[in-house]
């Protein structure tokens, strides 16, 4: 396996893309090991692996969180979250929290909503007198409760690759997502009185009425998701759809979608999505790779010989995850370990729900963390400022996230209270 792995970073540190870096270890590995002539079928692995239903979730998502961005819905988020909490010390630290949290919702993605809200946030916090590279590390870490809070693309790909239900994926995140939310307000609402950042004057009750009838349509579409899927209304493909459907609906109903920006969002998520299902086809290719040498079982057996022990087995396993999480991102994490994660999660005891969360948790803190952490590189280009300043004010943020993450570990009820408290559509 090391020339695989061997392979595999040499790519990537040459800049190679993360899936060719994938497929062409994958070859060479079979290659060097005397099984050349499998690599012949890897076209038909490869249309296999994404030849699954449940993976049309993802560019009918990512597209409902694009045309949702570009008809105006991430403007009136950051109006109501400042209606709600812009009053308070530090008022546009709290709103970029709650913005998060609102937006987490609609896009699914990390990286969607660090560049969409970065771009309004940031100025917003650095006109009003908070330092630029907290305002920075403030939306980069936010952004983490993107993936977290359904509808989540990574979610959705643990689910494909581990057989987890989606459905039980999206509630449970819920919860965490919230943790994170409270955590994050609570500590920027500490920061702003400690430094005193200034008071932004409070809306009066018109502007706040008016501002969360405009927004109350978009915030509702998290819970019609839900609830469709876990009262059997629809299937995760078929919520998919129907978010799309409801993005169109209050994008020309509030006249800020047009037929040019459907257009754009539709190139944007052709593009995305592309990238996203390319990867996955090449994860056969891994997978068969890993199979051939028994990897997961190998790992599982050395982890063993350290401990028995689950909870040993269980702070060992956060610790490799969240180091992966500085180098690669999530669904290239999720997509070389999967196999070796199902090894633990059957040693570790854990419902598959409750471990599928807290992976999921764990890979996508690694986008906010040096020294890859892609999503800190977007909030840096924003903002001006350089990566050690903002990296320096995103580690208190990421000391709540992993806090949170330990939490879900620790205690089922935080992740499986909301999955067990509804019946599952069979």
């Amino acid at each position: 396996m090391g020339s695989f792995f061997g392979v595999f970073f040499l790519l990537l540190a040459t800049g190679v893309p993360i899936a060719l870096a994938l497929g062409v270890g994958g070859m060479i590995y079979l290659f060097l090991s005397g099984n050349g002539a499998v690599i012949l079928a890897f076209p038909q692995r490869m249309m296999a692996g994404v030849d699954q239903f449940i993976l049309l979730t993802i560019p009918l998502f990512l597209l409902a969180g694009m045309l949702m961005n570009v008809g105006g819905i991430t403007d009136r988020i950051v109006v109501f979250a400042r209606a709600m909490v812009g009053h308070r010390k530090g008022g546009m630290s709290s709103v970029t929290v709650l913005s998060a949290g609102f937006f987490a919702g609609i896009s699914g993605s990390a990286t969607a909503e660090a560049s969409a809200l970065g771009s309004i946030l940031i100025p917003a916090m650095s006109k009003q007198g908070i330092p630029p590279a907290y305002a920075a590390a403030l939306v980069g870490v936010s952004s983490i409760m993107g993936p977290i809070i359904p509808p989540s693309i990574t979610m959705i790909i643990y689910g494909v690759l581990s057989g987890t239900s989606i459905g039980q994926l999206f509630l449970a995140g819920v919860a965490p997502g919230l943790l994170l939310v409270v955590g994050l307000l609570a500590y920027a609402t500490w920061r702003a009185r400690r430094d005193g950042f200034p008071v932004t004057p409070k809306m009066n009750w018109a502007d706040r009425r008016a501002a969360t009838l405009r927004t109350l349509p978009a915030l509702v579409l998290p819970l019609i998701i839900i609830v469709g899927i876990k009262a059997g209304i629809f299937t995760p493909t078929e919520a998919a759809a129907v978010a799309v459907v409801y993005a169109l609906l209050i994008g020309f109903a509030y006249r800020d979608l047009t037929l040019r920006r459907v257009w754009e969002s539709l190139i944007a998520t052709t593009l995305v999505s592309s990238s996203i299902l390319f990867i996955t086809a090449m994860a056969s290719i891994v997978a068969f790779v890993f199979t051939l040498e028994q990897v997961p079982t190998t790992i599982a057996s050395a982890v063993l010989s350290i401990s028995e022990n689950p909870l040993v087995v269980l702070i060992m396993l956060n610790l490799v995850l969240l180091v992966l999480g500085m180098f690669l991102e999530p669904i290239s994490i999720l997509i070389l370990t999967m196999p070796i994660l199902m090894q633990f999660q059957q040693i570790i005891g854990m419902d598959p729900v409750q471990f599928g969360t807290m992976v999921v948790l764990n890979v996508v803190i690694g986008m906010a963390t040096p020294p890859v952490g892609i999503l800190l590189f977007i909030v840096c280009a924003t903002s001006g400022q350089p990566l050690t300043k903002v990296t320096r004010e995103a580690l208190p943020l990421i000391g709540i996230c992993i806090l949170v993450l330990a939490l879900i570990a620790a205690i089922p009820a935080v992740s499986l209270f909301l999955p067990h408290a509804f019946l599952p559509v069979n």
